[in-house]
């Protein structure tokens, strides 16, 4: 046998295209999440990288409450990027055909 059959090769194309396609829908991924009741918020992106932090001055103060609020934040973040993630994930593997739960 030579190489791989015709038709998983062509499963094997499609799959790498779907691959590509969410690393690109990925990529467009901003998330913002707060904490402390919006005295401080970050932006995410898909790859979970922190890109933006704004705290409310009035939290400046306490820096023991405001680190707390910055993990608590960025953690909420890391949730929304990965619940993002999932359902674009779902959305494109739901165009194979393949059997619930497999991802």
């Amino acid at each position: 046998m030579k190489g791989i059959p015709g038709n998983m090769q062509a499963v094997m194309q499609q799959a790498q295209q779907m691959q590509d396609k969410l690393q690109r829908e990925v990529a467009q991924i901003k998330v913002e999440a707060t904490a402390g009741g919006g005295m401080v918020t970050v932006t995410m992106d898909g790859q979970k990288n922190l890109l933006k932090v704004k705290i409310d001055p009035e939290v400046a103060g306490d820096v023991e409450m405001l680190q707390d609020m910055i993990v608590a934040a960025s953690n909420e973040a890391v949730k929304k990027v990965d619940e993002e993630v999932q359902g674009k994930t779902r959305g494109l593997l739901g165009g194979m055909g393949l059997p619930p739960g497999l991802f």
